[in-house]
């Protein structure tokens, strides 16, 4: 998957669509949880960055976690220019085989990215570790669809979107609590519109290995 992204990655930001879907999340992220400049944020899947360039005002640090080389170098140049914040990291993380990193953060925030990844529970259970007791985890991805929004691309073996249902069940076998979810917008492709969900829910309290 990585590579695939890496080809696409240099002129991911030309399309408007996407700044645009990057705003529209920030806003709902800020009205779905509580934002301040201690807020610890990692972006998961960050792509290019855009959901942390319209957050970088509103929390305290930035944590942009993001398979593709293709897509560190578009993050790391704009660190370079100032359109993301100097202390902005950058992670090369991929939680389905990597081991978790020894840090905490208040908020998680993953789009469009998990329905890549066949196997979640590591990932899931690597977001319960990362996040700090009552921390929050935001997940904005495809509604359940038909398979129809890969279908040119022969070699996805990742999800069709998600049923809400199934999605509450992993996350609760991951521990986290509250599961809700909202309207997130959608994503035009093709000429055909597929709706997202956001999910935000609660972090477990940490145990005692």
């Amino acid at each position: 998957m990585a590579s695939d992204f890496d080809e696409r990655a240099a002129t991911w930001d030309d399309d408007p669509a996407k700044t645009e879907r990057a705003r529209e999340i920030a806003a709902a992220l800020r009205a779905a949880v509580p934002l301040d400049g201690r807020t610890r944020l990692l972006e998961y899947g960050a792509g290019t960055g855009l959901l942390c360039e319209a957050l970088a005002d509103d929390v305290g640090s930035i944590t942009l976690a993001e398979p593709s080389e293709g897509m560190r170098q578009v993050i790391a140049a704009k660190v370079a220019a100032g359109t993301l914040p100097s202390d902005a990291r950058i992670w090369d993380l991929d939680l389905v085989d990597a081991e978790v990193p020894d840090e905490r953060f208040d908020v998680i925030a993953t789009v469009m990215a998990l329905h890549h990844i066949p196997e979640l529970p590591p990932v899931l259970a690597g977001f319960a570790r990362l996040l700090d007791e009552d921390g929050r985890l935001c997940v904005i991805d495809l509604e359940a669809e038909d398979g129809s929004f890969h279908a040119d691309r022969p070699g996805f073996h990742g999800h069709d979107g998600f049923d809400r249902d199934e999605l509450s069940e992993r996350l609760a076998l991951a521990g986290f609590t509250d599961v809700r979810f909202t309207p997130g917008g959608q994503v035009t492709k093709d000429g055909r519109d597929y709706p997202l969900f956001m999910a935000v829910c609660t972090a477990p309290a940490h145990r005692d290995d």
